[in-house]
């Protein structure tokens, strides 16, 4: 079972980050994604099995998670609903687990296998000690930022959520398209460039950095607008607060077909006329992290920052 945190003799008075908040709730169902065909996966889920049986009633084993998240988008599997999930795998099996649970998010573990680790933040190595803290109440939840998206037009209705990105671009063999930005009725600017990026502080980290983007905090409540390879050499990223309703149009009057992909995945295309329209979701999606997780070693550790503390650096 998790409590909450609680004073401990040799740890003193538990401090939470500002933006974090104590997980609380019995655990009894604890769903877990794994991919078999990633080295040490297949050896760490029977440990991890066996350590998970002793603790809870119930313990139920995905190796699919991309399969069950599209399963659950069709309206099936709406009846497995765990108290927790721990995914074996990178940012994208994070990314369809968040995906699969996006209606009813579920408190979620990620422990790395991949090559970068920025939402599946837990090493291979440390498991046991970061579960151990998840039913001991000691571990936190950091609450997530997702976009909701939504096209209207002339096509049908098409919503998504996401907890990175949304993507609208050119194809990489089409000419540059012109993407117009309003914030509600206020036009901002048109961009003459591949494609625009619309990125939470969780997906600061990902395809936005890439393009020149800034890294946010994952408390900070915002998003970011980064164009792509934008012909205008003054379009530069643009950090949004999280309560602007930002609204892109495609103005181009040609054939060229411009995508939409919603952290990673397509979302159909924006076609003249119709309308993108991106807000923050009203639910934030909850990431587990220890309580004493340094925000910044995890970029130090992933973006390969060289260099000690500085003079007077504490």
């Amino acid at each position: 079972m998790a409590r909450p945190p609680q004073q401990d003799p040799k740890r003193g008075d538990v401090t939470l980050p500002s933006h974090t908040t104590p997980m609380l709730g019995v655990i009894r169902r604890v769903l877990v994604f794994a991919h078999p065909g990633k080295p040490g996966v297949r050896e760490l889920l029977r440990d991890l099995e066996e350590f998970l049986r002793s603790r809870v009633e119930t313990v139920l084993v995905e190796t699919d998670v991309h399969a069950f998240a599209l399963a659950r988008e069709a309206g099936r599997g709406s009846e497995v609903r765990p108290d927790l999930l721990v995914v074996l795998g990178g940012d994208g099996a994070i990314l369809g687990a968040v995906r699969a649970f996006a209606a009813e998010p579920v408190p979620t573990l990620g422990i790395n296998f991949g090559r970068v680790g920025f939402l599946a933040s837990t090493p291979t190595g440390r498991w046991r000690e970061v579960l151990q803290c998840v039913f001991d109440g000691r571990a936190v939840v950091e609450p997530r930022l997702r976009i909701a998206a939504e096209r209207r037009g002339k096509g049908p209705l098409a919503r998504a959520v996401a907890l990175n990105d949304v993507v609208v671009h050119r194809p990489s063999s089409g000419p540059m398209g012109t993407i117009r930005l309003r914030v509600g009725e206020t036009w901002v600017t048109d961009y003459r460039a591949d494609g625009l990026i619309l990125s939470t502080p969780s997906g600061s980290t990902a395809y936005s950095l890439s393009a020149g983007g800034p890294i946010l905090e994952p408390s900070v409540e915002a998003m970011v607008v980064t164009p792509i390879c934008s012909q205008g050499l003054a379009n530069r990223p643009l950090v949004l607060p999280s309560g602007a309703d930002i609204r892109l149009e495609v103005t181009d009057d040609d054939d060229e077909p411009t995508r939409i992909v919603v952290d990673g995945r397509s979302m159909g295309d924006l076609h003249p006329g119709e309308v993108l329209r991106l807000e923050a979701h009203p639910v934030r999606y909850p990431l587990i992290v220890m309580p004493d997780l340094d925000p910044y070693r995890r970029l130090r550790d992933r973006l390969g920052w060289g260099g000690g503390p500085g003079p007077g650096a504490g």
